[in-house]
């Protein structure tokens, strides 16, 4: 049997002749020709006025808090739910992250419990819209205008997915994304920051090369200390081919997760991906969470999809419960969906017979239960 791995990018050789441009002629005064044309071809596709590339969403997620003013004593409230790339740069900018649990269906930041946690230190609430699943995003930003703090959206993973007309990203005071390898749209390594705030974009703008301002006349001047999260222009040149084939690979996703949905939905043990009414959900990862009373762990899935050579993807473990941070573990459904979870192959160009042979292994499982 082939083997299925969990996720791998879509290089095509318009890709490959792009990066081949860059690295032969983007020298010089043509140095950000691809930076500039990528940045431009995402602001319109999200429908914002502002973007700038970086080296990774952790970076864009790093300037866009640094630029908010969040430091030291300060406080920005996330879901327990989500990789460490979100709650890094509040550690890095010395303020504390707040972990709060999610909701059972989504599996995304709980509005409710994010208001309960906010205190006269809290500075920002991240909207983490996990493997692509949207977050209840009207209630966040009410619950943000109402204490008048800003909500940032980490949309690393939602590229595709849309809230009620809106693009993932683009509702916050700042959305990030990742084009890791693993991504829908990838530049190998990469990210965006994406704002429609001006002021907030000059500053991050700024951040961004070294803290040299656009108006600075002076050679190797800067106005401030800033960072050095540039995404070079070969990356860039990737990405601007994967631009041109956004909807091909967002669509190719949701194809694959609608065959997912369609044969595992049937089983009431078995819960995947939500799409609520007026959204569209860009499935980054195909994801299934059983129930309890189904006896399916973790570990028995590992082992079930290892011995039908398919490559299956844990789902994400608590923040609080990792060795930097203190344990939460009233977070309930943080703590105990990942223990009877898993994330599925949605690569590209998987075939329909490795769908199948993925579908079949989840439906061994629940056939079997607790045996």
């Amino acid at each position: 049997m082939n083997r299925i791995y969990y996720t791998k990018p879509s290089i095509t050789e318009l890709e490959v002749s792009y990066a081949t441009d860059a690295a032969r002629n983007g020298w010089g005064e043509d140095c950000y020709e691809y930076i500039n044309r990528f940045e431009e071809a995402f602001k319109s596709h999200l429908g914002v006025k502002y973007a700038i590339a970086t080296s990774s969403c952790t970076g864009a997620l790093h300037m866009g808090m640094a630029a908010l003013g969040i430091g030291p004593g300060d406080e920005v409230i996330m879901a327990d739910t989500n990789w460490i790339a979100t709650a890094a740069p509040v550690v890095h900018l010395g303020a504390k992250p707040v972990f709060v649990d999610i909701l059972p269906d989504s599996w995304c930041i709980d509005p409710v419990l994010a208001e309960a946690a906010i205190t006269p230190r809290t500075k920002a609430i991240v909207a983490a819209h996990l493997y692509g699943n949207l977050c209840d995003m009207d209630r966040l930003l009410a619950i943000g205008s109402k204490y008048g703090i800003p909500v940032i959206e980490d949309a690393a993973e939602a590229i595709g997915s849309v809230y009620h007309g809106k693009r993932a990203g683009s509702m916050g005071v700042f959305g990030s994304f990742s084009f890791h390898g693993t991504k829908t749209l990838t530049t190998g390594e990469g990210g965006m920051f994406v704002t429609n705030d001006a002021n907030l974009y000059e500053t991050v703008l700024t951040l961004s090369n070294h803290g040299r301002t656009r108006s600075q006349t002076k050679q190797f001047w800067p106005d401030m200390v800033g960072f050095k999260y540039k995404m070079s222009n070969i990356q860039a040149a990737i990405g601007c081919a994967q631009m041109e084939r956004i909807d091909e690979l967002v669509n190719r996703k949701r194809d694959i997760f609608l065959c997912y949905r369609e044969n595992l939905e049937i089983h009431s043990d078995v819960s995947i991906n939500p799409e609520p009414k007026g959204t569209v959900n860009g499935v980054w990862m195909p994801t299934v969470v059983f129930d309890k009373q189904a006896g399916v762990t973790r570990e028995k899935l590992q082992a079930a999809f290892s011995a039908e050579n398919i490559d299956a993807r844990v789902f994400f473990p608590p923040l609080s419960s990792l060795p930097m941070f203190v344990d939460e573990p009233q977070n309930r459904l943080a703590w105990s969906i990942p223990e009877r979870a898993i994330n599925l192959p949605s690569y590209h160009d998987l075939t329909d017979g490795d769908i199948l042979r993925v579908i079949d292994v989840v439906k061994t499982q629940v056939d079997r239960k607790s045996v």
